[in-house]
């Protein structure tokens, strides 16, 4: 269901005034889909495991979406039930001073995920072809030579990040990327509701305010972002975001749909190790 309904060709024009953040398919109401994704959590147990003992492939989870769109409500809800040991999640804030003094994937090159592990990136390195191309005053602090800030820059940027993800592809790494769309006016409300209760009042930054008065120019920006960087091996999947509850179950669908095609089993044990163990049994019983 999710891999067809949500999922960008590279073949076909991208629209996001095509997607409705507000969709929840055959599923009425938060209740109404609880117990799919209860199975699908279920699922998603089992082929972590078997992904994790196999040990052959990494999975690549990549989250970006405007602020209150629910990337964190995502990750916690769709990854809980998973064996911590073989999750990693990463969350990319601002670059340090360290990190400024590398390319731009450098950061995030650093924390991809093991062979049989499933790495999650909390936004990533397409913040680079995001928030910085919609304030160009970031990237004057990266210290690129002159020579090398040209218009064609995030060009070669979307150029560069298809390069890095057919590479990681082709050495094993699955990656799946997801944009949570999210409505104008769904997000005001969550804004809203960080102010009036005060457990959320954390959640809560001025910034948040003024990037939204950016709206229509990040909506252009991830329009032709996910465009440019959607393939065959790296999709990207638009997933509605205006009710949380509908979210976490069509991301579940994904990477349970992403991992059953990957044939994962736990390794066959051979004839020598069978005979071990029969060893090890006969010592056990024998007190």
């Amino acid at each position: 269901m999710a891999e067809d309904r949500f999922r960008v060709r590279p073949d076909r024009k991208f629209r996001l005034e095509d997607h409705d953040p507000g969709f929840t398919g055959r599923f009425e109401s938060k209740e109404d889909g609880k117990r799919h994704l209860e199975e699908g959590l279920a699922k998603l147990r089992d082929l972590q495991e078997k992904l994790y003992a196999q040990d052959q492939w990494a999975v690549l989870l990549i989250f970006q979406a405007m602020d209150a769109a629910g990337k964190d409500s995502v990750i916690e809800h769709v990854m809980s039930g998973v064996n911590p040991q073989g999750c990693q999640v990463f969350s990319f804030k601002a670059p340090s001073a360290e990190e400024l003094d590398h390319d731009f994937l450098w950061r995030t090159t650093r924390c991809l995920p093991e062979r049989g592990r499933i790495g999650v990136f909390n936004r990533s390195y397409y913040e680079e072809v995001l928030v910085v191309r919609v304030h160009p005053q970031i990237l004057a602090k990266q210290k690129l030579p002159p020579a090398l800030v040209t218009d064609r820059i995030w060009k070669e940027r979307y150029e560069d990040i298809g390069a890095f993800e057919r590479y990681l592809s082709r050495n094993g790494t699955v990656i799946r990327k997801f944009f949570l769309n999210v409505s104008k006016e769904e997000q005001r409300e969550r804004f809203l509701a960080r102010l009036d209760q005060p457990e959320k009042n954390w959640k809560f930054a001025a910034a948040d305010v003024e990037e939204r008065r950016q709206w229509d120019e990040y909506m252009k920006t991830y329009e032709e972002m996910i465009e440019a960087t959607t393939s065959e091996e790296a999709p990207w999947f638009v997933i509605p975001a205006d009710h949380k509850w509908f979210t976490r179950l069509a991301v579940a669908d994904v990477i349970v749909e992403t991992m059953q095609e990957l044939d994962l089993h736990f390794p066959e044990v051979s004839e020598a190790q069978r005979q071990e163990l029969q060893r090890a049994r006969a010592l056990l019983e024998g007190g």
